[in-house]
């Protein structure tokens, strides 16, 4: 069986080094992008089986990525996980109506993404 592919987009080093190695042990695929317009290009070029996307990027937000893939036929499929330290309901809201499949507040609990991450799969 194929390894399910996640992408995930932050630029927090650590936090993005933290939750690939994590991810890798649970045995998935891991891809990484440090920006939005990243994070964007390779959802595209290597359709992830989800995304893990942080709101607050340099070049394009999280909303924004999240809305553009959302939007388009063919790659809406993908599951999307925004994490982000906005707490506010207007965020989450927001959150939902560009299309995520979820919404996790940071600092988050590790176990509480990766559930979330098979509940999607």
């Amino acid at each position: 069986m194929k390894k399910k592919r996640i992408l995930i987009v932050d630029d927090e080093k650590e936090l993005r080094q933290f939750l690939g190695l994590r991810l890798e042990s649970e045995g998935f695929e891991v891809l990484m992008a440090t920006d939005g317009m990243e994070g964007y290009e390779k959802a595209r070029q290597e359709m992830p089986d989800l995304m893990v996307l942080d709101l607050m990027l340099p070049k394009l937000d999280g909303y924004k990525v999240c809305r553009m893939l959302k939007f388009d036929e063919k790659y809406k499929a993908i599951p999307i996980i925004l994490v982000t330290a906005r707490s506010q309901e207007s965020d989450q809201l927001l959150g939902m109506q560009v299309g995520a499949n979820a919404y996790i507040t940071k600092p988050y609990d590790a176990k509480e993404l990766m559930e979330k991450i098979k509940e999607l799969l």
